[in-house]
C-alpha cells in the first residue's frame, strides 16, 4: 500500500510540476490532459454516479490548447483515430444516429446503448443536422462565411425535449462556439459530462477536427481549442489505469492535413483528411460504465 502510495504521488507530482513548464513543441496536449487527471486523482470529490461505480469528480476544469500546429490527439495511450474520424463522418457529416455505419467501418462504441434496431434516439447527429429542421451545421459554415466577426457561430447537441428521449444524452457539444481570430479559427466546446480516461482524449480529437474541418471550408488556420467541463471525473475502476499512463513521458502530438479537396462538409470522406507522425504509447484497457 505504502508503494502504491508513493508512486502515485510521484506521478501526480510529476505532472502538477511539469505542466508548468511545457514549452517543448507539440506536448502541451500530454502535459495538461495529465495535469488534470492527476488532479482528479489529488483533490477529486468521491461520488457516486448513474452507473453504480463511483468516480473522482470535479467541476469546472478546463484545457486550453494550441491546435495551430500539433493536432490534439493524445500520445500518453493510444487514442484510435479511425474511431474518432468514423464517429466524426456518422455524426457531422451523415448526421445519423444508428450505429450501422459505425458497425459497418468496425467502430463498436456505441453499441451498449442502442435498441434492437441499431437506434440511439435523437442524439448528436440529429441534433447537428437536423434540429427541429434547422441544419446547424450547414448554418454554422454559412456565417463563418458570411459574417466571420458574428457572436452568433454557434452550435448545440442539448436540445431537452429530445435528450429526454435518448438512450444516452449528449455528453459533449453542451455549447459549440466558434470564433474567427485573424486568419485563425478558434474553438470552445462545453461539456456537461467527461469520462476523463476513455472519453476526454476522444472528444478533444472530435473537436480538434472539427475546427480544421470548418477552418478548411473557411479559408481559415485551426487556432485553439478550449474545453470547458462540467462534471469531469476519473471512474473509480479506473484509478490503476490512470496510474499507468501518468507514469509515460509526454511525447509530439501528431499532425494532420487535409489531403483531397471537398467543397462542402457532405463531401468529406474518410481519404479527406491525413494524420501523420503518430507515435503513442500502448493502449491501455478500461471498462465502460454503461
Amino acid at each position: 500500500m505504502l508503494t502504491e502510495q508513493l508512486n502515485f504521488q510521484a506521478c501526480v507530482g510529476y505532472f502538477f510540476k511539469e505542466v508548468e513548464e511545457m514549452e517543448e513543441n507539440g506536448k502541451e496536449l500530454d502535459y495538461k490532459y495529465g495535469a488534470l487527471v492527476a488532479k482528479l486523482l489529488s483533490d477529486g470529490d468521491m461520488r457516486g454516479d448513474r452507473t453504480g461505480t463511483g468516480t473522482w469528480s470535479l467541476f469546472g476544469e478546463s484545457l486550453d490548447l494550441d491546435i495551430s500546429e500539433y493536432f490534439p490527439l493524445l500520445t500518453l495511450k493510444n487514442t484510435w483515430w479511425h474511431g474518432v474520424l468514423t464517429e466524426f463522418i456518422w455524426m457531422v457529416v451523415k448526421g445519423e444516429t444508428n450505429i450501422e455505419f459505425l458497425k459497418k467501418n468496425g467502430v463498436n462504441v456505441w453499441d451498449e446503448w442502442a435498441d434492437p434496431d441499431g437506434n440511439l434516439g435523437p442524439i448528436y447527429g440529429k441534433q447537428f443536422r437536423d434540429c427541429d429542421g434547422v441544419d446547424q451545421v450547414a448554418e454554422l459554415i454559412k456565417g463563418l462565411k458570411e459574417n466571420p466577426l458574428s457572436r452568433r457561430h454557434l452550435l448545440s447537441a442539448w436540445h431537452l425535449p429530445d435528450m429526454l428521449k435518448s438512450k444516452l444524452p449528449c455528453c459533449h457539444g453542451t455549447v459549440v462556439q466558434f470564433y474567427v481570430r485573424g486568419g485563425y479559427l478558434d474553438c470552445q466546446m462545453y461539456q456537461r459530462s467527461a469520462d476523463v480516461f476513455l472519453g476526454v482524449p476522444w472528444n478533444i480529437a472530435f473537436y480538434g477536427l472539427f475546427t480544421y474541418v470548418l477552418g478548411y471550408l473557411t479559408g481559415l488556420q485551426p487556432g485553439r481549442l478550449k474545453v470547458v467541463y462540467g462534471d469531469v471525473h476519473l471512474y473509480q475502476n479506473h484509478t490503476n489505469q490512470a496510474l499507468e499512463m501518468l507514469r509515460r513521458l509526454p511525447k509530439t502530438s501528431p499532425k494532420l492535413k487535409i489531403t483531397s479537396y471537398f467543397e462542402d462538409i457532405d463531401c468529406l470522406d474518410f481519404s479527406c483528411v491525413s494524420l501523420s507522425d503518430y507515435k503513442p504509447y500502448p493502449s491501455i484497457s478500461a471498462p465502460i460504465a454503461v
